[in-house]
């Protein structure tokens, strides 16, 4: 069970995040972390992520809003620049940040914004093709 959840972890993971940025990842993994990004594999990725329950979509804006509200800007960031593989829209994370506006308060989705505009703005200019807004 242990290895099916963590190769379904790891799939999901790179269809999330891209090949790019699992492999960075992986290299960067030393014996000292190791354990740790074995666990997110499996839980995040593998049960979490993997799950049929909601879309890749849906669980990108849940995950957006939830890491602007606890100001966690590193990985908020490359969850916006995530979106680009999971469907969410520049309009959703509009609307997961005025979520997070009233329910966490607006100093949080403010930085939130912030992020969310340079991470949109660095994932358009490495793009072919820009991400239009529905």
């Amino acid at each position: 069970m242990r290895l099916d959840r963590y190769s379904q972890g790891m799939a999901t993971r790179r269809v999330v995040l891209g090949d790019a940025h699992v492999d960075r990842a992986s290299a960067q993994a030393t014996p000292f972390d190791q354990p740790f990004q074995t666990l997110i594999t499996e839980s995040a990725w593998g049960t979490v992520w993997s799950s049929d329950r909601w879309t890749k979509r849906e669980r990108s804006n849940v995950t957006i809003a939830l890491l602007a509200a606890l100001g966690q800007s590193e990985e908020m960031a490359m969850h916006v620049r995530a979106t680009a593989n999971t469907g969410a829209t520049e309009d959703d994370i509009r609307e997961a940040l005025m979520h997070v506006a009233i329910y966490a308060g607006v100093p949080a989705a403010n930085h939130g914004f912030k992020i969310a505009k340079q991470a949109l703005a660095d994932r358009n200019a490495s793009s072919p093709q820009k991400e239009q807004t529905t």
